[in-house]
């Protein structure tokens, strides 16, 4: 063998092993996740009946704040709405945010609940853009409608901050429907250590193929399209096992805006939301942890998995891929701006694993795994490297992919039995293990393209087609 031969070789080997040996890495912390997720649950609280929850925390509970952003939702908009309104929960306003809409969407508030312009002395401690005009309703008190220039979801979560009143915010989409009892079991955490609590996140799961009347799921059903099947599982693992994980050690970084309390001074105190971000949600946590490590107080941002919030899945590949290309533009946006948490001792977990899991899988993961297809195949076709590295590979990219996915559907069955048919959960298995095959690949082109996207400094969020709750069966 040429010594040409023998340096290209080595070079093939060493590129080899760095691949498998971050794909073991990566596959290592999702199997500590599911691990910590697993004791979570198994020590967590038992979960009462609506009837005794609401005995035992309803006088103990404070008012909150839905704040719901709207940006052409024209669709969905009414149901969503009555969904909120019909919330069990004792003290509690509905403040949705029209974002400049080019729709009907504030017309069609308007029409459907007689809104009408009303006064609403506010302080301002937000920027955001100006606000057009504020309506309610003398049958609705409950509800207020914000209309303002377009300024983005951030920009619209801190109008609605601003204007209201409660001492806890619940930031959610438009489009996102809550079981009835879903605020009363996130608020637990602040009952129960008020001192502490700053943020609590809930689930959120795919209300395609549920069957839904008047604002709620009356029906848990699987979706009909494959696509959204392979995000319901994806969904069950990021919330069931990453978040609860995290939040079993108190490194969580992220809160999905779809579903998430939040205490409105310690909010305020950070700053509110960063405008001109795609990724407002995850980059508020990491604001709120640094401001309580700044201050060296003590606090707890939890996750909290029996409160459910419904949303809906795109089902083309299209919107599909939009949607994830900004979620990862968002989480390179936060990690950009809070980076230096990694090297300073006193942000302690946050910096140490919350952001070296950001550093290994959202940032380096894509790349490195999409380099592993293509280039340790074309190695050992070319006969550089030896079957084994091959066979290495695909164990690490595939079989612990399925055992990960397979892992999180068992704890959902053991824990919370959400699903009623067993043939639900037989498909989800099957699902759990056809994704790895195809879907997660072209999962990470998506976060390549948002890699791009982000070196772009692009800060489009495109466009999301929805069929609408009035469509789901």
């Amino acid at each position: 063998m040429s010594d040409a031969l023998v340096t290209l070789v080595g070079y093939a080997q060493a590129i080899a092993w760095f691949v498998i040996g971050a794909g073991a890495l990566q596959n290592l912390l999702y199997l500590v996740q599911l691990g910590l997720a697993a004791v979570a649950l198994s020590q967590r609280p038992s979960i009462p009946q609506s009837t005794v929850l609401w005995r035992r925390y309803a006088e103990a509970s404070p008012p909150i704040a839905l704040l719901a952003p709207a940006y052409n939702e024209a669709l969905t908009i009414v149901q969503s709405v009555r969904s909120l309104l019909s919330l069990r929960y004792p003290s509690f306003e509905v403040i949705v945010v029209n974002d400049g809409s080019s729709d009907a969407t504030l017309r069609t508030l308007i029409d459907a609940y007689g809104l009408r312009p009303i006064q609403r002395h506010f302080d301002q401690p937000l920027e955001h853009q100006p606000i057009r005009g504020i309506y309610g309703a003398e049958h609705q008190p409950r509800l207020i409608v914000v209309d303002k220039a377009n300024g983005g979801k951030a920009d619209a979560l801190n109008a609605g901050i601003n204007v209201s009143r409660a001492p806890i915010f619940c930031s959610m989409d438009a489009d996102s429907l809550l079981e009835p009892d879903a605020l009363l079991r996130a608020v637990r955490p602040f009952v129960e250590d008020p001192e502490r609590t700053i943020a609590v996140g809930g689930t959120v799961r795919i209300a395609n193929g549920c069957v839904i009347r008047d604002g709620r799921v009356i029906q848990v059903g699987l979706p009909r399209s494959f696509l959204a099947l392979l995000q319901t599982v994806e969904y069950l693992r990021a919330f069931l096992m990453a978040r609860l994980a995290w939040s079993r050690i108190n490194a969580l970084t992220i809160i999905s805006g779809a579903f998430g309390l939040f205490r409105r001074a310690r909010v305020i105190e950070a700053g509110g939301y960063t405008r001109g971000t795609v990724g407002e949600d995850m980059e508020l946590v990491v604001k709120l942890h640094r401001l309580m490590r700044d201050k060296r107080l003590p606090y707890r941002v939890g996750f909290v998995p029996e409160p459910v919030c419904w949303t809906e899945a795109p089902e083309s590949l299209r919107v599909l891929g939009r949607q994830r290309s900004r979620w990862h533009r968002g989480a390179l946006e936060t990690f950009e701006r809070h980076w230096d948490v990694m090297f300073k001792p006193r942000y302690g977990r946050l910096g140490a694993l919350g952001f070296t899991y950001i550093l290994l899988v959202d940032i380096l993961g894509p790349v490195i795994e999409l380099l592993g297809y293509l280039l340790i195949p074309a190695f050992w076709a070319l006969g550089l490297l030896s079957i084994d590295y091959l066979l290495a590979f695909l164990a690490v990219s595939f079989t612990f992919g399925v055992v990960i996915s397979v892992g999180a559907l068992a704890l959902e069955e053991s824990e919370l039995r959400r699903f009623p048919r067993a043939r639900h959960l037989l498909i989800l298995t099957a699902v759990a293990v056809l994704e790895n095959f195809g879907y997660r690949q072209l999962n990470n082109v998506w976060r390549l393209r948002g890699l791009w996207q982000w070196m772009r400094r692009s800060q489009s969020w495109g466009t999301m087609t929805r069929k609408g709750f009035s469509a789901q069966a």
